[in-house]
């Protein structure tokens, strides 16, 4: 038996894949990283059915309806299916798990916007005089029951509140400066933080693996020209063009995906380049060339899956940057205008002539713990991809075990 707890037969019948996950997440840090990123995404999937001021399911003079359900749009309905399809077949022997949720995921999007309509007015209000009205048999409410845009009109004059009860109304987390709940909105919220940088990380990481796996194959004129390429890209300021794009154009969480995705590749083409530079004359390289195996078959069937590993701890550093990128841009008002944003909560804190301090403590929190947990994720890979690293700790656990 080894400290890990497994034979030795069945860990040296392990893949290089699973290898690299068990070593991650022996780390105490990586499985705290991976819990809180775990539950952001069952709060980004469920948020409609998390906060929502329609009810879930009611009776209303005898019929039984689901206003929540009713509103649910094609992207609510896509990312629902595909969550509970992931959990359903992930500890299954299924082969290509992964493609069969991305297709059963696009086949859903296609069917939704064909068959959902959404209507377009919302009229939070109507729900809560429903009661009043005698319209209502029961009712059962999501468990924030406000929505992300709910302003509250119906109760007068709410704007910034601190977390509390107000007239029968609890707001666990307080209220924004339009009077929305702030916990709805940081729950809705999720799903700008996880999508930008998770988007705009894979865009750079397709373009920094196509530039670097070319330029690593090929060296020479090619190598160098693309190096040149990369210098460019290098040299622009991200934040910046960020903060010109905004300031000209419309304010899109698409655009800011792909400007960041524009601007990020450099850096994983680099590892790219180095480790196809370093493996090209293996072996197993040259032995797939002189098999007459395709350019495409040896660059990125045999090369790019032992050469990934390194891009892999770059890209959770990407998605924590993309992350500080958004919030940055949302802190300084030049976000998106009414999608709720972390970085735009944030802003509130200190707009007005007093401090806010739930504004800073809750929308700052989750983004330093988001931040915070890619970093602890990322420092698990590195130190499950470094030798050094992994014989010192497994030296000291001997240590440990031996003085036991």
């Amino acid at each position: 038996m080894t400290n890990t707890g497994k034979p030795l037969d069945q860990r040296h019948r392990e893949g290089p894949g699973a290898a690299l996950i068990r070593n991650t997440f022996c780390s105490v840090g990586a499985k705290l990283g991976t819990g809180w990123l775990l539950l952001l995404v069952f709060t980004a999937v469920f948020a409609p059915l998390l906060a929502n001021s329609r009810p879930l399911l009611g009776s209303y003079n005898g019929v039984l309806q689901s206003p929540a359900l009713a509103y649910l749009s094609a992207l609510d309905i896509t990312l629902i299916v595909a969550f509970v399809l992931t959990v359903a077949v992930w500890r299954t022997r299924l082969p290509y798990k992964v493609v069969i949720v991305l297709c059963v995921a696009a086949l859903t999007w296609g069917i939704s916007q064909v068959l959902v309509n959404v209507p377009k007015l919302s009229v939070y209000e109507e729900h809560r005089e429903q009661p009043a009205l005698s319209m209502t048999d029961w009712e059962v409410l999501a468990p924030i029951p406000y929505s992300a845009k709910d302003y509250l009109r119906d109760y007068g004059d709410t704007g910034l509140q601190a977390p509390g009860f107000y007239d029968g109304r609890a707001h666990y987390l307080g209220t924004t400066e339009n009077g929305a709940d702030l916990l709805s909105r940081m729950i809705h919220a999720t799903r700008l933080a996880l999508g930008i940088g998770l988007l705009a990380t894979g865009i750079a990481l397709f373009i920094g693996v196509l530039i670097g796996g070319v330029m690593g194959y090929f060296a020479g004129i090619i190598d160098m020209l693309c190096m040149r390429v990369i210098e460019i890209f290098e040299a622009i300021p991200t934040l910046f063009l960020l903060l010109t794009f905004v300031a000209f154009f419309d304010r899109s969480l698409y655009v800011m995906m792909v400007i960041i995705g524009l601007t990020s590749w450099p850096g994983y083409a680099r590892y790219v380049r180095a480790e196809f530079l370093r493996l090209r004359q293996q072996e197993f390289v040259q032995a797939a060339v002189a098999s007459g195996l395709p350019l495409g078959s040896i660059l990125f069937r045999h090369i790019l899956p032992n050469a990934v590993a390194p891009v892999l701890v770059a890209a959770s550093f990407g998605v924590a940057s993309a992350i500080l990128a958004e919030a940055t841009l949302s802190f300084l008002g030049l976000g998106l205008v009414d999608d709720p944003s972390w970085g735009q909560m944030l802003n509130q804190a200190v707009r007005s002539s007093t401090f806010n301090w739930w504004m800073a403590l809750f929308p700052g929190g989750a983004i330093f713990l988001t931040v915070f947990s890619y970093n602890l994720i990322g420092e698990a890979l590195r130190d499950a991809l470094d030798p050094l690293s992994r014989s010192s700790n497994a030296k000291k656990v001997d240590t440990a075990v031996g003085a036991s």
